[in-house]
């Protein structure tokens, strides 16, 4: 199975209208073949011009038989309500095109916006659209609506044909009583075809200890060039290079796209550290996602944001709302990225938590530590066995005191759906739909690509709650 996404263009019309006089067949395959080729998409232009269903079906065969994740249905002219139901009677993944009339007086040239109308409201009868949608388009291939609109469709599929190939490691299980994280393996490659792999802890300390000792002083002195050491004990160090080794050829021995890691507390009861410093290694230097606490969704998440961005998010708990200035700490003291750093930068430190309360103290290192720049964000997870998705927009602003150590930020000015949300309301939105505690931060706006990926997924869109002093 190909990794690259392909879509089909097909044409429609009754011969007694002219797209070919007007040349929109034309213009129509050079301006989806650019936007094609600007987002890494294989385009597929079927030449047969359906105009009954006999004619659609022997189409529908040929755009299988191409493998189309994506069956653009260019209304040229207008076109029988046959052909539309034949489309919309598949499973395929459509959308509806017409394009502006060439001209707006004497005989009508194409029709074709009629047509578009039609087959929307024929594919209604035929498809539950909620949960297979089909996206229209009424706009010239030229124009930057078309190109935006078809970008966000190609870009979202990408996605979720990616999800789709995923293979994620699974290394000693999730996290010990995070009931809420469960996830059924068998669902989730039902829904999204992702794969998931278990390991015992123990090939992870095994492979830890047989890394050979020029290798784990390489890859520390790699990590002390990005960043240095405060308080962090050479073991310590070594700890966290084996780690980050053996993560890596686990990754690369079983093609895995993204792990999920229990990061504690069987790490620290065999070999005495924590593995936080390994994931921002990892996730920095080599891309790969890695979801602390056997956070199996979380690691779903993170494909989407990397498949979307081309980086990876900070796995982040909500942890502490300010209600009086309206802000939100986004922090966790496990692992994370190192590219969002502010002008501070990013030391290496012992894990603040594990170890605390003993007469050695907190000594089980090592984490990345580092504060996020300013400016917009997108926050958002896969929840509810992958039947949901919550997102919300945002933007990172510093203040004193600047949090806790490890990755952390403080966040103002939320959004869902384009509306602005105080932070009481995005906390009730979260308690009442019940969402994990993990979230994946990603730097800029996604908002529309989410909404997109939802839709086409298949995922319900998780809205706001509005807090009350009454049980909701």
């Amino acid at each position: 199975m190909s990794t690259m996404l392909n879509i089909c263009l097909v044409k429609t019309s009754l011969p007694s209208y002219f797209p070919e006089k007007h040349d929109v067949w034309n213009k129509c395959s050079i301006g989806v073949k650019r936007v094609c080729d600007e987002v890494g998409v294989n385009f597929i232009e079927i030449s047969e011009i359906p105009m009954n269903s006999n004619e659609a079906h022997k189409v529908l065969k040929k755009c299988k038989d191409n493998n189309a994740d994506f069956i653009l249905i260019l209304h040229g002219g207008f076109t029988m309500g046959d052909v539309a139901l034949t489309f919309a009677a598949s499973n395929f993944r459509l959308g509806f095109w017409s394009v502006p009339e060439p001209k707006r007086t004497g005989d009508i040239q194409l029709n074709n916006f009629v047509s578009l109308n039609m087959s929307m409201s024929i594919a209604q009868k035929v498809r539950d659209v909620k949960k297979f949608p089909i996206k229209w388009f009424h706009c010239s291939p030229e124009s930057n609506d078309f190109q935006k609109r078809l970008k966000l469709t190609l870009k979202s599929l990408i996605a979720l044909k990616a999800l789709s190939m995923s293979r994620i490691g699974l290394i000693g299980g999730l996290a010990m009583t995070f009931y809420n994280m469960e996830v059924s393996i068998t669902e989730l490659k039902s829904k999204l075809g992702i794969e998931v792999f278990n390991h015992d802890i123990h090939e992870l300390t095994e492979r830890m200890s047989q890394q050979p000792e020029d290798k784990v002083g390489s890859e520390v002195s790699k990590m002390l060039k990005v960043a240095p050491c405060d308080n962090v004990s050479n073991e310590q160090m070594e700890l966290s290079s084996r780690a980050a080794l053996s993560l890596r050829d686990i990754t690369k021995e079983n093609n895995y796209n993204a792990l999920a890691v229990s990061d504690w507390p069987a790490l620290q009861e065999i070999s005495n550290m924590h593995p936080g410093a390994a994931f921002s290694w990892l996730e920095e230097i080599d891309e790969i996602p890695v979801a602390s606490e056997g956070d199996v969704l979380g690691a779903v998440t993170q494909i989407i944001a990397k498949s979307l961005t081309g980086k990876v998010g900070y796995l982040l708990d909500m942890t502490e709302p300010d209600f009086e200035t309206g802000k939100m700490l986004m922090w966790h003291g496990g692992g994370g990225p190192l590219y969002l750093a502010n002008s501070d930068g990013v030391k290496w430190v012992n894990h603040p938590m594990i170890g605390r309360g003993t007469s050695e103290g907190p000594i089980y290192g090592t984490i990345s530590d580092l504060v996020f720049k300013d400016g917009p964000v997108t926050v958002f997870r896969v929840s509810q066995n992958a039947n949901s998705i919550f997102q919300m927009t945002s933007e990172v602003k510093g203040r004193n005191p600047n949090g806790f150590t490890g990755c952390r930020g403080w966040l103002e000015k939320f959004q869902m759906e384009d509306e602005s949300i105080t932070l009481k309301d995005l906390v009730s939105t979260v308690m009442y739909h019940g969402i994990e505690h993990h979230f994946i931060l990603i730097p800029g706006n996604l908002k529309d690509e989410l909404n997109e990926l939802s839709a086409w997924s298949g995922m319900n869109r998780l809205e706001q709650k509005h807090m009350k002093n009454y049980v909701l």
